[in-house]
């Protein structure tokens, strides 16, 4: 071992060049002074560097508050793209509005102050201004989205620590017409429903977090929906809510090969520009946010099982003689038909016997598989962020069967049963519906075949022997080839069906040897009149609605009208023969 005294740490050299300088002993006491002046030039550079980075913050910024106020123009300033229809009207805009702030550190007479603005202001809670400018904030709204006149007036009053901000109002200009499908934003242009909420969840809202979605250069975006169809559906249905004294009327426009949503209307409904109209609960849309039990138009799936498993064809006979009782319960018909029925008169009179009978001899899991298959058993996701999960029972029992064949025991989105039903006209391709316009080609990507095209033909045929026999002939729109199927569903009141109040809904196609549009029709809980005999059934409101809306929609639709075309069973049955 050897005593060797620890070394010391290296100094590091700034530590040496300062103390060479300062205190060497071989550095003369000239340089010595210069370098001691040089430290204390540089020390005081630096303070007043500091000092004066704050005075320019300060005066560019203000204070702390004015950063603040920065920072909430940018959140509240960036720009929403336009939404315009199919044909390229404006259904969504934003228009520059001023906004009332108030800095309250900088108000030298707050009661004045006050005064003032709610003379000028006079819908302004007086106390909640007062509330404000007694914070200890440096920034306070006062009012948002106030007139040019009234910027005009407040900005003569000269009060100092009130300001302006301009910033991004959305506007709506069609009104309450697409409310339901378009949605709306609150206060801070941030979508809060339908498309507008879909467009802040698809990137939007990132990219006004990241500051690239200030400027007014967006690209629009386009919907499938047609505003003419649109508002001539929302007419129809209007007149149809008043005249039948329902308490809500809802329907639908599809395009049966793309699933494209041309139109969609739930009334009552409400103004987007006035947003607060939402919060109604009768004003929901009833399309995509409720779930109902849809009648007889489930009747079409029922016969389009059996159909589709080669197991019946339209003349397959089914027992329609008596009710068809079940343990406890006994189904009837709304009329006793008292016979065996094929099953293209099981559609056109809507037997409810003969459609549970018809499921029964499919079996319980295949009934269900085939809902399955047709999307009627989970939730439906489209653009619209408002949709409801199905009502489908726990434990499926042969009398689940039974009811669901004719309309009852379970409850859809009805625009899933809309997309079940075109996938049952259109070739047998089920085909998500999208509130975005839609190319064919596109549509096909992501299409199923769900069941064969012999299948989607008699259904056709079904369909339009209903126009022209059973209970949809009010709607036969003369030149359109109109096919369709009604529903009443009975109502649960107080844990029983009523047959006072009833749900009704109408499906057509159109035309029926070529479908190109599916119309859904619904009236809810509509009342007799004497021109219906006192009648509440589909055949006697919806039915007539929809012939109505097919008159108005159908040149819209550039569908041009065909006339002395044949029968269905010499136009759709014989050329489904004909292409086996």
């Amino acid at each position: 071992m050897t005593d060797q005294a620890p070394k010391r740490p290296a100094e590091p050299w700034r530590q040496r060049l300062i103390r060479t300088l300062l205190y060497g002993r071989n550095v003369d006491r000239s340089a010595k002074a210069r370098a001691r002046v040089g430290l204390a030039i540089i020390a005081f550079s630096l303070v007043y560097a500091v000092i004066a980075g704050r005075l320019v913050m300060f005066a560019v910024g203000g204070d702390g508050h004015g950063t603040r106020r920065t920072a909430s123009q940018d959140a509240i300033a960036t720009a929403r793209p336009d939404i315009l229809d199919r044909n390229g009207m404006i259904l969504a805009t934003d228009v520059k509005t001023p906004s009332l702030f108030g800095e309250p550190r900088r108000i030298i007479d707050k009661d004045e102050a006050i005064e003032l603005l709610t003379a000028t202001l006079p819908d302004v809670d007086a106390g909640e201004v007062r509330d404000r400018l007694s914070s200890r904030k440096g920034f306070v709204w006062l009012k948002r989205e106030i007139t040019a006149q009234q910027q005009k007036d407040i900005y003569r009053l000269g009060i100092p620590g009130i300001g302006f901000l301009r910033e991004n109002k959305r506007v709506y200009p069609s009104g309450p017409i697409v409310s339901h499908l378009i949605g709306h934003v609150n206060i801070d242009n941030q979508g809060i429903a339908g498309i507008e909420k879909w467009l802040d969840s698809n990137g939007l809202a990132d990219l006004h977090r990241a500051g690239f979605a200030t400027d007014r250069q967006q690209e629009p975006v386009q919907l499938a929906v047609d505003l003419r169809v649109e508002h001539a559906l929302r007419d129809e249905l209007l007149k149809a809510k008043d005249k039948y004294s329902a308490k809500a009327a809802a329907g639908l426009v599809s395009n049966v090969n793309t699933g494209e949503i041309i139109a969609m209307v739930s009334v009552p409904d409400y103004d987007p520009n006035n947003p607060r109209e939402a919060n109604d609960p009768t004003r929901i849309n009833r399309l995509t946010t409720g779930v109902f039990e849809m009648g007889s138009t489930f009747k079409s799936l029922t016969l389009a099982m059996a159909l589709d498993s080669g197991r019946a064809t339209i003349n397959t006979l089914y027992d329609a003689r008596a009710p068809l009782v079940y343990g406890k319960f006994r189904i009837n018909d709304t009329h006793n038909l008292g016979r065996s029925v094929p099953m293209w008169e099981v559609f056109t009179e809507s037997s409810n016997v003969a459609s549970a009978r018809i499921a029964l001899s499919m079996g319980v899991e295949a009934h269900k598989a085939f809902l399955r298959k047709l999307g009627q058993l989970s939730r439906l996701r489209t653009e619209l962020p408002e949709s409801a999960e199905p009502l489908v029972p726990k434990r499926w029992s042969e009398l689940n069967t039974i009811t669901i064949a004719f309309g009852h025991g379970m409850a859809v989105a009805p625009l899933q049963a809309v997309m079940g039903i075109n996938a049952l006209i259109n070739g047998g391709y089920l085909i998500p519906p999208t509130f975005l316009k839609r190319s064919r080609e596109d549509a096909m990507q992501v299409a199923k075949q769900v069941v064969k095209p012999e299948t989607s033909n008699s259904m056709r045929y079904l369909m339009r022997l209903n126009a022209e026999k059973g209970t949809a002939r009010k709607a036969d729109v003369k030149g359109y080839y109109v096919g369709g199927k009604t529903g009443t569903s009975e109502k649960v009141v107080n844990g029983r069906y009523s047959k006072k109040q009833v749900l009704n809904s109408f499906t057509a196609i159109m035309p029926a040897d070529n479908p190109q549009y599916q119309l859904l029709i619904m009236l809810d809980e509509p009342k007799g009149l004497p021109e219906t005999h006192g009648f509440i059934t589909s055949g006697w409101n919806a039915v007539p609605t929809g012939g109505k809306v097919i008159e108005r929609i159908a040149p819209l639709l550039g569908m041009t009208p065909r006339f002395d075309l044949p029968p269905s069973e010499r136009l759709i049955l014989a050329a489904s023969k004909e292409s086996r």
